[in-house]
């Protein structure tokens, strides 16, 4: 997952294409244990996704403008469109279904 500390450059990314990006922070253990599963589960199954992440504690203000006020949180964009948010407690597995069609669909038509 590629880091990114401003919000323009993300405001741009999620624009064109499909892009996946964690909030998280280092002081949680959370987004610390699921990062790693989070990257293998794109590198397996979405391989034409864009992953970032965003460091809560140091991009506080870009957290902020996307709502998230608990960690951790994941979004997926597809062309400038939320497909899909959890926070919080979720699964990867409920996560990857909640992916999986809209993904599908975009991958076909490129």
């Amino acid at each position: 997952m590629h880091e990114i500390k401003n919000i323009e450059e993300l405001d741009k990314l999620k624009t064109t294409g499909a892009v996946f990006i964690l909030f998280g922070g280092e002081q949680c253990n959370v987004c610390a244990a699921i990062r790693p599963q989070l990257e293998n589960m794109l590198e397996t199954h979405y391989p034409a996704i864009t992953s970032v992440y965003i460091d809560c504690e140091t991009a506080a203000d870009t957290c902020a403008q996307y709502s998230v006020f608990t960690l951790p949180v994941v979004q997926f964009y597809i062309d400038g469109m939320k497909i899909t948010e959890f926070a919080r407690s979720f699964s990867i597995e409920q996560l990857r279904q909640s992916m999986h069609r809209s993904y599908t669909m975009w991958n076909d038509n490129h």
